[in-house]
C-alpha cells in the first residue's frame, strides 16, 4: 500500500467558473487544493496554478476573482463560494502583493510632484534655453517660410498688399539698402510699407520688416524713421523674431520644427499672434536699442530722434493695446534718456534729400486706409 494522500477536490455549493484566458468560452470547474492550486474540468487536462504566482484581481462583491502570473493575462477563475474562497486565499501568501501599499502610493506621490517640478523647470528654464540655442540654427529656408506665413497674416490683419508709389518705393529702398548695409545683414532683406493707420513697425523671421504708414505719416525726418528700421533690423540680427516663436510656441513649435511642420496652421497662429504683439524681453530689446545707436552713429546721424518719434506718439504715460508702438516697443523715460545720452553732431550725408522724404511720405498715396 502507498503512503502518499490525494488531495480530494474542494467542494462548492455555488459553481466555480474558470476562463484560460486564450478563448472567450465560460467553463465551470472544481478545484482541488494540493501542493499547487489545480483548476479542474471534466474531460480536460487539469490547470495548475502555483500558490505563490496567484494573485486577487478586480471583482464584484461576493466574488473572488483570481489572476496567475504563471498564467495567460487574462486567464480568471471566479470562485462565488465563501468557504472555498476562505480555503484559497489561506494558501496565497502573495495574494495582495500587486496592491499599492502605503509606500507604493508615497512614491507614486514623490514621482507624480517630480514630474510637475520637471514641467515647470521646461516651461521656466528647458523651452526659452532652447530658444536661445536653437534660433541661430533654424536653416534659412526654414526661417523664409515661417517669415512667408507671417506675412501672409500679417496683411491679412494690416492691408492686403504693401504700397507701391514708384518714388515712394525708390525713396524707402534707398533708406532700407543703407541701414542694411550698415546693419552688415545680405540682400536678401526686403522691407515694404503696409497701407494701415496703426503707428508700427516689426520684423519677421526670413529678413522681412515692415513698417506701417500710421508710423510713416508720425515721423517728421528721415533720421526718426531710420533709427526706429534699425532697431528692427538689430531684432532680426539677434533672431529674437525666431527665438520669441520658438519660445511661444513651446514644445509644440519644437516638434513640429524637428519634424518639418513649420508651416501649418499652428505655426501660423504662433507667428501672428507673437510677431504682431512682437513682445521682446527688457534684454532683447536693450540689444536691439544699442544695434540701432551703433547703425546710426556708423552712419553720422544721431539716434536721439528715433526716440524722439516713439516718445511723441506714446506720450510720457505711454499708451495702451495694439494701436500704438508702445505695444512692441515699451519706450519709458530712461530709454529716451539713453537716446538722447548716445546724441552726437551729425558727421553723415542725409540719409534721404527732401524730395526724396516727400515722395517716401506718399508711398501709400492720398487714398483713404
Amino acid at each position: 500500500m502507498s503512503d502518499v494522500s490525494i488531495e480530494a477536490p474542494a467542494q462548492s455549493k455555488k459553481p466555480t467558473i474558470f476562463f484560460d484566458g486564450v478563448s472567450s468560452r465560460k467553463r465551470q470547474v472544481t478545484l482541488t487544493l494540493g501542493d499547487a492550486l489545480e483548476i479542474v474540468e471534466e474531460g480536460a487536462e487539469p490547470v495548475r496554478w502555483a500558490y505563490a504566482d496567484i494573485r486577487r484581481a478586480d471583482s464584484p462583491a461576493g466574488v473572488l476573482r483570481l489572476a496567475s502570473t504563471s498564467a495567460p493575462p487574462l486567464a480568471r477563475l471566479e470562485i462565488r463560494d465563501a468557504a472555498l474562497a476562505a480555503d484559497v486565499t489561506a494558501r496565497c501568501m502573495r495574494l495582495d502583493e500587486h496592491q499599492t501599499s502605503r509606500r507604493g502610493i508615497a512614491k507614486i506621490v514623490g514621482w507624480s510632484v517630480a514630474a510637475a517640478v520637471s514641467i515647470v523647470c521646461v516651461v521656466l528654464f528647458g523651452v526659452p534655453l532652447a530658444a536661445d540655442r536653437l534660433a541661430p540654427l533654424v536653416p534659412k529656408p526654414v526661417e523664409r517660410r515661417i517669415g512667408d506665413a507671417a506675412e501672409v497674416q500679417m496683411k491679412t490683419i494690416f492691408g492686403r498688399s504693401v504700397c507701391e508709389d514708384p518714388a515712394g518705393k525708390a525713396a524707402f529702398t534707398k533708406l532700407v539698402n543703407r541701414l542694411r548695409d550698415a546693419a552688415g545683414l545680405d540682400d536678401t532683406m526686403t522691407a515694404g510699407v503696409l497701407p494701415t493707420s496703426v503707428p508700427n513697425a516689426f520684423a519677421l523671421p526670413g529678413g522681412k520688416v515692415f513698417v506701417l504708414k500710421g508710423l510713416l505719416d508720425k515721423a517728421q525726418s528721415p533720421d526718426e524713421l531710420a533709427g526706429i528700421l534699425a532697431h528692427e533690423l538689430g531684432h532680426l540680427k539677434h533672431y529674437d523674431n525666431m527665438r520669441g516663436l520658438i519660445y511661444n510656441g513651446g514644445t509644440s513649435f519644437l516638434i513640429g520644427l524637428l519634424f518639418g511642420d513649420v508651416t501649418g496652421s499652428s505655426a501660423v497662429i504662433f507667428a501672428s499672434r507673437s510677431l504682431v504683439e512682437a513682445s521682446y524681453s527688457r534684454e532683447a530689446e536693450t540689444a536691439a536699442d544699442t544695434f540701432a545707436i551703433d547703425i546710426m552713429h556708423a552712419l553720422g546721424r544721431s539716434p536721439k530722434p528715433a526716440a524722439e518719434l516713439m516718445f511723441r506718439i506714446t506720450g510720457k504715460e505711454g499708451g495702451s493695446g495694439l494701436t500704438n508702438i508702445l505695444a512692441s516697443h515699451p519706450l519709458t523715460e530712461d530709454r529716451l534718456a539713453r537716446m538722447t545720452k548716445e546724441d552726437r553732431p551729425v558727421s553723415g550725408p542725409p540719409l534721404l534729400t527732401d524730395k526724396e522724404w516727400q515722395a517716401l511720405k506718399g508711398i501709400c498715396g492720398s487714398g483713404k486706409i
